[in-house]
């Protein structure tokens, strides 16, 4: 929990951002400011050789110097693409895991959330700051500021329906599958068992879900979790691609293991968050 005052730390981790975020980073900083907060943004943000922000030892330092700093309460990053998991090597993970502070981010942060779980145990929060500032995010800035200084987890809150099954419990890992997915046969892989895995997606039409919901069966992801939570899955929704990816998931999932659906968790800029890390559940 946070009070006015607390200074917070803004991220880039993966990919820069171009210089026309400028105006929409301007508009969160004053947001921010109006909370209380004070916002202190990272050196590594903005494109400056091609798509990158920093070499990943620079963005991974840029992100550990907030982790250091007492005086930074909270990390949000306000990034996404293809490139935050070149920075897992160089984070230091006995810092991380000392530290009482949150991990703020979505899309490909899913890597930085799900290795920081795998290595220390800590929950980050699968959400992007950035959305507070359009037009279809206003809605969730009271459940933000109700999060964010008080005891009220209204971001948190989703609305649901079952698949199949009638409780999922357990502690939630995952976030977007295909940036998931690239932590498989790492160290940081979270570890699977007894877990409730998230799934989302940005892109994606029906063979490259079916590849993704391969490699997870194939890994025997769908063997070891204890149920499985659908977010938006934004291009097949969009595009009304067949089989859906509700169908395409049963064909991979046993019919005992527990499945929700949710609208509220994916890329929409009106997308609540959830808690990587900690124990959900729905029933």
């Amino acid at each position: 929990m946070l009070v006015p005052g607390n200074k917070i730390g803004i991220v880039c981790c993966s990919n820069g951002l171009s210089p026309k975020a400028e105006t929409i980073l301007k508009e969160l900083e004053n947001y921010l400011a109006g909370l209380g907060l004070v916002p202190v943004f990272s050196s590594c943000i903005y494109e400056r050789n091609s798509v990158y922000s920093g070499s990943p030892e620079e963005r991974a330092e840029s992100l550990m110097k907030f982790y250091r700093d007492p005086e930074i309460k909270a990390v949000f990053d306000v990034s996404g693409g293809d490139l935050a998991n070149e920075i897992l090597p160089y984070l230091d993970y006995r810092v991380i895991g000392r530290s009482g502070k949150k991990f703020w981010g979505y899309s490909d942060l899913t890597t930085v959330i799900n290795g920081i779980y795998a290595k220390t145990g800590k929950s980050s929060v699968l959400y992007q700051i950035k959305h507070l500032t359009a037009p279809a995010g206003e809605i969730r800035k009271p459940d933000f500021e109700k999060t964010l200084f008080s005891e009220d987890q209204a971001l948190f809150h989703i609305s649901y329906h079952f698949l199949q099954g009638k409780r999922l419990e357990g502690i939630l890992i995952g976030g977007n599958i295909r940036c998931l997915l690239k932590l498989a046969g790492t160290e940081y892989w979270p570890d699977m068992k007894g877990k409730v895995l998230l799934l989302e997606a940005l892109g994606g039409d029906v063979p490259k879900m079916a590849t993704y919901l391969s490699q997870l069966n194939q890994l025997h992801v769908f063997d070891q979790i204890s149920g499985l939570l659908l977010g938006t899955f934004t291009e097949m929704e969009k595009n009304g691609y067949a089989p859906s990816m509700e169908k395409l998931v049963m064909r991979y999932a046993d019919s005992s293991l527990p499945i929700a659906k949710t609208r509220e968790i994916g890329h929409g800029k009106d997308a609540k968050a959830a808690l990587i890390g900690e124990k959900i559940c729905l029933c």
